[in-house]
């Protein structure tokens, strides 16, 4: 009987090795053609200073624009890249499925974990974005002195205007060129759910520091280039008459002041020192980006505002759909408000939607602020129950204050109670984002340092780690080494609030923990030594609630996230079609400021409809995978299980020391790893303000730059959100109050 079975057994696995062949060779192929769109386009932008590039993109530009497509032909040479990358990744992401962890042969540098400059204007910048940098610095010292060099040779052609003039205006021109360049980028760092974020493994967290560098670089731009004509203007004695021109065939100035108007109060506003004083006036001032966009249509008209299209439209995809996520209340499983300050609420979410120990939700208290979104990391890992998220908020700003009095007005019983599914307690909860990949498991040597708070992802990482190791699921990580500096002996049990002897009983025999605890304004433990009181977070959650987290996300179902993005930049480009061969052309459209609006109009209808349309679905779908989960878990009975509260388990297995009155020396704590770990690679991850991410990055460097043969690699990974560039005070980073309980 075995030889009859032989062929068949043989057969399937040579179709099994065909098709991974195939899907490998699949990837590679998609990949190529990405990077090779991509190298192409960002190429053509580096050159188009210069004058033959320029000239063949305005042939081109001039010779689409006049036919049946109208702006699809600029669209596509500028914005054309963007979507093909996108469409491409959708492929990618859906057969690549979940990467195989792989431990490397050897200790390796990798470009985006090693840190070059760690105190600077721009923070911590590793190896890659320095590359990045110097590349967009060549770039505007080339754009720059290239188009100063075709300025100069304009002038005998314009000399009945005075050469200081024509420099002026050509000069100012160019800036806003360079400026339209930037813009083209401005918006894709921060589309929380991008499929080119997705692709990228870039999480919104570190995105949206590369929006803060683009949009310094772009205001700067665009400011020169207003200088440049304003001063112009008072050389011509005609300020008040260029200010409020209109043209309605060419260039119209006044929409052009109030969009920079609009951009300036927003980039004013936005900077560290402002943020600290009002931070609420730096988010409301934000949204004034509508202003601003709705203008620059009407200012540069439809074929330049084509330029920035895709980019636009990519973010207005993910905006409408956080729009339809956010509208759902979702229900507060369980709301704690612990001695150190601390809130804990604990969220339902339909059991598909996946996240993992990385990731980040925004969260909304309609009750509190109908405008304000806070971004939290999660403490829960994914493997903890398929139907909550938690998250952990230190009160600090107005905001976390007010939800804690808010808690406690709404709670029947005391301070610490458990405040259970029925009450009254409502949020609205954007995301889950963050990194594509869990980069935390392809380390198979973890050092997580965290500073107060930030100890709270690395619960999530923690107990995850420890499901895995119970489960025999994927896992590298067999030695862990956990650093947490802390104010007073009352955030302690934030870190005991995981039972591990109870997730995983012999988790020593598979994982080496160590936990180093450093209580720095206490010279001694309280009069409790020895025992520390701990709460236990709520375990399991298998009863799913009615009103979970919406599932419509667009870090979600990679298939439904795709056609989101396919059938809308369709619909789109379809649209525009239509409206130059049903309006423009047949009513001898030509203002160009009201072509710009009407394309602007065109992607905002697009998004509404196609995109709207997809959403109905997705969300019909989703609803009733949910509900058949529901009477599936009822059929079950299983019920929903309360968090208790215990003293410390004596048996412990694993390194646990608390040291008091000292702060952690990172240097001597690094070295001693070095030692005993060898020639590995070594993932950091660090959770804390500015000063402990600078330290703990120097550190690294030092460690990599010094490193032998023998050594470790330290791969510095940063876990904090932080919308504005670092700035110190004495010992810590200056925040305003709100944003620091941003941080975790």
């Amino acid at each position: 009987m075995s030889s009859d079975h032989e062929p068949l057994l043989h057969s399937t696995k040579q179709e099994d090795y065909e098709t991974h062949l195939l899907l490998k060779l699949t990837r590679w192929f998609l990949k190529f053609a990405m990077s090779f769109v991509f190298i192409a386009w960002v190429c053509f932008l580096f050159l188009l200073p210069s004058e033959s590039v320029s000239q063949f993109s305005e042939k081109y530009v001039e010779s689409t624009s006049g036919s049946v497509f109208w702006v699809t032909g600029s669209l596509f040479l500028f914005g054309g890249p963007i979507f093909i990358i996108a469409f491409l990744a959708i492929l990618y992401l859906r057969i690549s499925g979940e990467q195989q962890l792989k431990k490397p042969k050897h200790a390796t540098f990798r470009l985006w974990t090693f840190p070059v400059i760690v105190d600077g204007p721009f923070g911590v910048v590793t190896a890659a974005e320095l590359i990045v940098i110097l590349l967009a610095v060549v770039y505007l010292i080339w754009a720059v002195s290239g188009y100063a060099i075709q300025n100069y040779n304009l002038i005998p052609y314009y000399e009945s205007q005075g050469k200081r003039n024509v420099m002026l205006k050509h000069t100012g021109l160019r800036f806003g060129s360079i400026g339209l360049i930037c813009l083209v980028f401005l918006f894709l760092p921060v589309a929380r759910g991008s499929i080119l974020l997705r692709l990228t493994n870039i999480p919104f967290e570190h995105a949206t520091r590369y929006h803060v560098w683009l949009g310094h670089l772009t205001m700067t731009l665009f400011t020169l280039h207003g200088l440049c004509y304003f001063y112009s203007w008072i050389l011509e004695d005609r300020v008040l008459h260029q200010v409020i021109n209109w043209k309605n065939n060419s260039i119209a100035n006044l929409p052009g002041v109030i969009s920079l108007s609009a951009g300036l109060l927003m980039w004013v506003t936005s900077l560290p020192p402002v943020r600290r004083l009002n931070f609420e006036l730096f988010y409301y001032t934000h949204q004034l980006y509508v202003v601003f966009i709705v203008f620059f249509a009407m200012h540069v008209g439809d074929i330049m505002f084509s330029v920035i299209a895709a980019g636009l439209f990519l973010y207005m995809l993910d905006r409408f759909l956080r729009f339809f996520q956010s509208r759902k209340t979702v229900d507060i499983l369980s709301a704690k408000c612990l001695p150190s300050g601390t809130l804990e609420l604990v969220f339902s979410k339909p059991q598909d939607l996946q996240y993992n120990a990385l990731s980040w939700v925004f969260v909304q208290v309609r009750d509190i602020s109908w405008l304000q979104w806070h971004p939290f990391s999660v403490s829960s890992s994914p493997l903890n129950g398929g139907h909550h998220v938690s998250i952990l908020i230190k009160v600090l700003g107005n905001w976390t204050k007010k939800l804690k009095g808010h808690v406690l007005a709404v709670s029947e019983e005391d301070a610490d109670a458990l405040i259970q599914p029925n009450s009254k307690l409502k949020a609205s909860v954007e995301g889950p984002y963050g990194h594509e990949l869990p980069y935390h498991l392809m380390y198979e040597n973890l050092v997580l340092v965290a500073g107060g708070i930030g100890i709270s992802p690395f619960l999530a990482i923690l107990s995850d780690i420890l499901h895995r190791v119970k489960d025999s699921k994927p896992c590298m990580p067999r030695n862990v080494s956990i650093i947490w500096a802390v104010r007073t002996s009352e955030e302690l049990p934030l870190l005991h609030s995981l039972d591990l002897n109870s997730i995983s009983p012999y988790l020593y025999n598979k994982l080496n923990l160590e936990i180093h605890t450093y209580v720095t304004q206490e010279s001694e433990p309280p009069l409790e030594e020895g025992v520390v009181q701990k709460y236990v977070s709520p375990g399991d959650f298998s009863s799913p609630s009615r009103s979970g987290m919406s599932g419509l996300v667009g870090t979600g179902n990679i298939i439904w996230a795709g056609a989101y993005v396919l059938v809308p930049t369709i619909g789109f480009l379809v649209s525009l079609t239509l409206l130059n061969i049903l309006y423009i052309n047949p009513y001898n459209i030509s203002y160009r400021w009201y072509k710009g609006l009407l394309l602007l109009i065109c992607m905002v209808t697009s998004v509404i409809i196609f995109g709207g349309l997809v959403i109905g679905l997705w969300d019909r779908k989703t609803s009733s995978k949910g509900k058949y989960q529901d009477e599936k878990k009822a059929a079950t009975g299983i019920q929903h299980n309360e968090s208790t509260s215990h003293k410390t388990s004596s048996n412990e297995t694993f390194v646990n020391t608390i040291q008091y009155g000292q702060r952690p020396d990172i240097k001597e704590l690094f070295g001693n790893i070095a030692s005993r770990w060898g020639n590995v690679d070594i993932g950091v991850i660090v959770c804390g303000p500015s000063t402990l991410r600078t330290s703990v990055a120097k550190e690294c460097r030092s460690k990599n730059f010094g490193r032998r043969s023998n050594s470790p690699v330290f791969h510095f990974n940063s876990h904090s959100f932080d919308l504005s560039l670092p700035t110190k005070r004495g010992n810590e980073s200056v925040l305003p109050s709100q944003e620091k309980a941003k941080w975790h």
